[in-house]
């Protein structure tokens, strides 16, 4: 693992870390997190992959882990800001580091609902897409939509305000994130058509734009997304070629796999080796939209 930085087109400077191929080099791979989760916890998937022949780049977004250099009530991006900016630089330096080798995207959650905002997305070979779903309330998992209305008309409305930022460490809920964040993805998760419903034409169009082959991994026992998000969400992807796997947690030798789990390290022999990796052969392998099922 190396250390490296992303700067940005509005001259921020990203931290990243960089995991070099063993042996010939396959593709360059960006992580991108989930909401509120800092690139270190995928540092054990990323050496996986490297010793697999990948090269891969791992940031942290604006305002998060290691980028986070500035108290977070004075930190002014929202979800957009992450897409449009952070992740288009992620691309700009993977596409730097590959050369002639494609470049893949692993979108963890809201790591893989970025990819329409991003700048050239159609860049990218292909894109994996885990546990990456629309956040609209109603189509939560059951085990959230128990505790959601809390959230969205309670904690969020009545904290964000009182900290300049959304508090969400202390209190036990997806961690702190910046009050533009919060907001914004909070219009997001009340419109039935999540960003596409509260953004409009402009959102419409840009995942109408992506058609990059995509391979979205959903896990059966998501304590957060119900099989209905990660539909809707692949619903919006209308020119992109798509495949898309349920995974019960018995059929790869598990008894529970979640939102988050299934990239720590007890699951590299069941889930990393059985469901990340053929997925991501599947990607680098193909050639054409029509060889995606």
């Amino acid at each position: 693992m190396q250390a490296d930085k992303l700067v940005t087109r509005d001259g921020r400077s990203l931290a990243a870390h960089r995991f070099p191929a063993a042996g010939t080099q396959r593709a360059v791979v960006v992580l991108a997190p989930a909401m509120g989760v800092p690139q270190a916890f995928y540092a054990p998937f990323a050496g996986w992959l490297s010793r697999r022949g990948f090269t891969v780049l791992s940031f942290d977004y604006r305002g998060m882990g290691l980028s986070r250099t500035e108290p977070l009530r004075a930190e002014t991006a929202d979800v957009l800001t992450w897409g449009q900016v952070d992740c288009s630089a992620a691309l700009d330096h993977a596409a730097w580091l590959a050369g002639d080798a494609p470049v893949l995207w692993i979108g963890h959650s809201v790591g893989g609902q970025l990819i329409p905002f991003m700048r050239e997305p159609n860049r990218l070979a292909g894109a994996l897409l885990v546990a990456a779903g629309s956040g609209y309330w109603r189509d939560n998992a059951p085990p959230l939509k128990r505790r959601i209305r809390a959230m969205w008309w309670g904690l969020v409305p009545v904290l964000t305000p009182l900290f300049g930022f959304f508090p969400g460490a202390r209190i036990g809920a997806v961690g702190d994130l910046p009050r533009g964040v919060i907001w914004q993805w909070r219009a997001w998760c009340l419109d039935p058509n999540y960003a596409v419903g509260a953004i409009g034409e402009q959102a419409a169009d840009a995942f109408a734009a992506v058609r990059v082959p995509l391979h979205a991994l959903y896990f059966a026992d998501d304590e957060f997304l119900s099989r209905r998000s990660i539909e809707s969400l692949n619903a919006q992807y209308v020119n992109a070629p798509l495949r898309f796997d349920v995974i019960e947690p018995k059929a790869v030798g598990e008894t529970r796999c979640g939102h988050l789990a299934v990239f720590r390290p007890r699951f590299e022999k069941t889930i990393w080796e059985s469901c990340f990796g053929p997925a991501l052969t599947h990607l680098v392998d193909s050639k054409t939209a029509d060889e995606i099922p």
